[in-house]
């Protein structure tokens, strides 16, 4: 389940993943960020992933597109949460195929990965 966080704002969405993320989770997202994207000329997303509990089978073949050039939009990444969640958001981000800075912060340091959101 994605709950949007309510930090976000202007060009900086945040989201926390809890347990399994779903086909749909994943649908919700992308569709978040291509309505920033009409927004907004540089997006930077947030993913707390402390309590992630991976994918549901359906969401694994799930395609992540991008309408547009979104994805090029895709400025900065902040993932909190444990380490072994790294090596998801890898296989994650070859799906997405974005462009961005991205930067991991251990769990606990949510509010440090805001801060280096909005530099």
């Amino acid at each position: 389940m994605l709950e949007k966080l309510s930090e976000s704002s202007g060009n900086i969405l945040g989201y926390k993943v809890i347990g399994k993320i779903t086909k749909e989770d994943y649908a919700t997202l992308i569709e978040d960020i291509e309505a920033l994207g009409q927004e907004e000329d540089s997006i930077r997303l947030l993913l707390d992933l402390e309590e992630f509990k991976g994918e549901e089978l359906k969401a694994r073949g799930a395609k992540l597109n991008f309408r547009g050039d979104y994805q090029k939009k895709m400025a900065k990444l902040a993932i909190v949460g444990d380490k072994k969640w790294h090596e998801w958001y890898l296989t994650l981000d070859d799906r997405l195929n974005l462009t961005r800075q991205i930067k991991f912060f251990s769990a606990g340091e949510r509010e440090d990965a805001w801060e280096w959101l909005q530099r």
